[in-house]
């Protein structure tokens, strides 16, 4: 039997990267999944992939609304969870003495306080012996130059896995962190570099992983799906990182 068969699961970011690889992987093994995104094009190309069993919703991570409007949706469909990745997020880079406060703020609205509110509204909605993971760093461990706010926000993400565990433990839902180093994901597209250092910074990082290469997103989703499985039923607080050795070496 498939390991999610008959189970639903949500998937934050799950049009594109780290997320669409882990929605496709809980759908091959039988979940009924539910994607969120901001972009409507990329959401229904994933959502074709996933079948006609899956839910796409149009969805901002930062957005508190946006995460009740989504959970009062999965109420009406009368939708019931047993996992949830909580994967969307941004990742912003500049110097320290190049940061102002609305990189801190939508940093820190996308990958920290939309996140907070949405595990918030969602537990209700979680059945006993259901799975939070969530999606970290290892920028949170390395001090990584130009990382300062977006590492900020993913200790935070860490942290939040291990306080949300001690006080959703008594409710059978158990909170778990993956953490990836490079992954070859869209991601770096969206940094805004030119082609030629985006090349530059992928070489940099590539020198600094033992295996070196990146990491794909399907490896980080066969962590994921480990974290949200039965598997790991005596797995609670912990952080997974997936790093290919990056921050352990």
């Amino acid at each position: 039997m498939k390991r999610f068969e008959g189970k639903n699961v949500l998937v934050t970011g799950g049009n594109s990267g780290i997320g669409r690889a882990a929605a496709l992987a809980f759908a091959k093994e039988g979940a009924r999944v539910v994607i969120t995104g901001r972009d409507q094009s990329t959401l229904n190309q994933a959502a074709a992939q996933l079948g006609e069993k899956a839910i796409a919703v149009q969805n901002d991570a930062s957005n508190v609304a946006d995460g009740i409007r989504l959970t009062t949706l999965l109420e009406h469909l009368s939708l019931r969870l047993d996992a949830a990745f909580i994967n969307a997020g941004v990742t912003k880079l500049a110097p320290f003495d190049e940061v102002g406060e609305a990189m801190w703020d939508v940093t820190f609205n996308t990958n920290v306080k939309g996140p907070y509110f949405l595990i918030k509204a969602l537990v209700p909605l979680l059945n006993p012996g259901a799975a939070i993971v969530l999606n970290g760093s290892i920028n949170a461990h390395i001090g990584m130059p130009s990382s300062s706010v977006y590492a900020a926000s993913k200790a935070a993400l860490i942290s939040l896995a291990k306080t949300l565990s001690s006080e959703l433990l008594s409710r059978g839902i158990r909170v778990n962190v993956v953490s990836p180093g490079p992954i070859s994901t869209p991601l770096y597209d969206r940094l805004g570099l030119p082609a030629e250092q985006l090349s530059e910074v992928a070489k940099s990082l590539e020198a600094q992983i033992p295996l070196k290469r990146f990491g794909t997103p399907e490896e980080i989703a066969s962590a994921v799906l480990y974290l949200a499985s039965a598997e790991s039923a005596f797995i609670v607080g912990t952080e997974l990182v997936a790093d290919g050795g990056m921050s352990q070496l």
